[in-house]
């Protein structure tokens, strides 16, 4: 028999334990990297990791940052359509690096960016779907992603709440340390507000697939990232909680 899943916590519970781990001051990473202060954060609060497509919280999404990390924050993850297209973008536009083909590049829909240093990618915003063009795609698909399963993934994500949360931070490595110092609530999303940064630039979708020797395809996530400090521009209210 499963055990039985606990309850998600709601967003003025963790808003409780967040000024209770202000007070203790700065805390030891629980991983490196840049996912660490995130990590940190929920094992703090007592939020299991997870990979799923909603919230971690009661219909609260709780992301915290570096306070001055320049790295965009993921949105959301989703691969474009049609289903298996990253494997055939990896296979014609990748590189071979230590026998694995490796496709990592950054789009937005302002400019054609470079792959590889050739011409590459640039999104086009539809009426109903958002489309990866390519000048050199010849016979295969087009990669989109259709605008209304967009609007339910960030609206699965994003239900209700999101809990920013800022860091400081000192050290590096394994021995990194986190203040958690700040944190707003923002909620009332708008996929109107979404499409519009997408379409000025300002929302970008990182690409990360790999294919082994094999040709046994990696995909270490196809992103929506924003930066920081428009963040909370999709959403219509935002309250300071921490301070």
């Amino acid at each position: 028999m499963n055990a039985p899943t606990e309850p998600k916590k709601k967003y003025g519970d963790i808003i409780q334990e967040l000024k209770k781990i202000k007070q203790k001051g700065y805390v030891k990473t629980m991983r490196r990297g840049p996912t660490g202060v995130g990590m940190t954060l929920e094992s703090l609060v007592g939020i299991q990791e997870n990979n799923i497509s909603g919230p971690n919280g009661h219909q609260t999404e709780l992301k915290s940052t570096r306070k001055t990390s320049m790295t965009p924050l993921t949105i959301f993850s989703k691969s474009p359509l049609p289903k298996g297209i990253n494997r055939e973008l990896c296979e014609k536009f990748g590189k071979l690096t230590n026998k694995k083909k490796r496709l990592y590049t950054t789009i937005n829909s302002v400019t054609q960016n470079m792959v590889y240093g050739q011409p590459g990618f640039r999104l086009a915003v539809h009426k109903s779907k958002i489309v990866i063009k390519h000048p050199k795609y010849g016979n295969m698909e087009t990669p989109y992603w259709d605008k209304r399963t967009l609007k339910e993934a960030f609206e699965r994500k994003y239900s209700k709440y999101l809990l920013y949360v800022h860091a400081e931070h000192k050290g590096l490595g394994t021995k990194e340390e986190f203040h958690y110092t700040e944190a707003w609530l923002v909620h009332g999303f708008s996929f109107s507000k979404f499409v519009k940064l997408l379409k000025e630039g300002h929302i970008r979708v990182d690409i990360r697939i790999g294919l082994d020797a094999n040709g046994k395809p990696h995909d270490h996530g196809t992103a929506f990232r924003i930066s920081e400090s428009k963040f909370d521009r999709f959403f219509a209210t935002k309250q300071v909680v921490m301070k």
